[in-house]
């Protein structure tokens, strides 16, 4: 008797909680509509679909969840325009429909199967010339990410892309915002491909954790451990010590020093190494003894 007593109490609060849930859900996408409709970006638009990360000291701890939007950095740099969120703020969609990569290049995602989201970060401490850095520390972040799955299968293209077995699985686009000689706020805009098994014909060497694996992956994990990862890599580069943090960057350079065909875009192809990079962030290839350096979209793999 006393048994099925405190059984049927659990069933009712476990019903209740559930209840709760989805009243305040239901609430929070209400909000997000009249935000869109009323342009009235101040509406806290926290959900409960978090906390993805309760391991971590401030990223991920201010969580927004948008069930659709253009791009999570267009959104930050909405809500950074008028006012000052929390940093660590993540804020994350399971329906990008409109994502950018690097110089403009599009990001593709099916909705509901990867991660799509922006982290906001203050890296006042970071002089502008060495803003590089803060692109590596994110890099090594998903980096540890992708490698905690695929152990030793994993490497850094330059300048952020993330491969796994020779393949893009995951990519970056930090956003500054800059005033006077400091970087007032950054945003980390982050895309991984999680559950999607088909891409279109145009994107070059795309894969997923599940193309790998052949088993779904667990959005919500993935993001706390996520998290997780870039609140270790940035609170090392905030306390100075980037030694490591660039060597680590290099012993996982995708090509590092093997000799490898690079172009260029007026068609010259040649043969190099990867031999550094330069404090501007610039790829560094040795070409016969003769050490070059590169920006972004001025050098191809092949």
């Amino acid at each position: 008797m006393g048994t099925h007593y405190a059984q049927r109490q659990m069933f009712l609060w476990r019903l209740i909680n559930q209840i709760i849930w989805y009243y305040f859900l239901i609430v929070d996408l209400f909000c997000f509509q009249l935000a869109n409709q009323w342009h009235y970006q101040e509406i806290k638009l926290q959900t409960y679909f978090l906390l993805y990360c309760p391991d971590t000291l401030f990223i991920g701890r201010n969580h927004i969840e948008v069930p659709s939007v253009n791009s999570t950095n267009e959104y930050a740099l909405t809500l950074l325009s008028k006012s000052k969120p929390p940093e660590g703020t993540v804020i994350s969609t399971q329906d990008q429909y409109a994502g950018r990569g690097q110089i403009g290049s599009s990001w593709e995602s099916q909705p509901g199967k990867n991660i799509s989201l922006s982290i906001i970060l203050y890296p006042i401490f970071l002089p502008i010339a060495q803003q590089f850095l803060l692109n590596q520390c994110i890099s090594l972040a998903i980096f540890d990410l992708a490698d905690k799955y695929f152990p030793k299968k994993t490497e850094i293209k330059w300048p952020n892309d993330i491969y796994v077995k020779g393949k893009k699985v995951a990519g970056i686009l930090i956003q500054n915002t800059i005033s006077g000689s400091q970087i007032r706020a950054s945003i980390i805009g982050i895309g991984i491909n999680i559950n999607q098994e088909t891409f279109s014909s145009d994107v070059p060497n795309p894969t997923s954790f599940k193309i790998e694996t052949g088993i779904e992956t667990n959005l919500s994990d993935v993001i706390s451990f996520l998290c997780q990862f870039v609140e270790n890599r940035y609170l090392k580069l905030k306390s100075g010590n980037l030694v490591p943090l660039q060597a680590d960057y290099l012993r996982h350079l995708y090509r590092y020093q093997t000799e490898s065909l690079f172009q260029q875009p007026n068609g010259r192809i040649f043969k190099g190494k990867i031999c550094g990079i330069a404090p501007s962030g610039q790829l560094q290839i040795d070409t016969a003894g003769k050490v070059e350096s590169f920006g972004l979209k001025e050098i191809k793999f092949l």
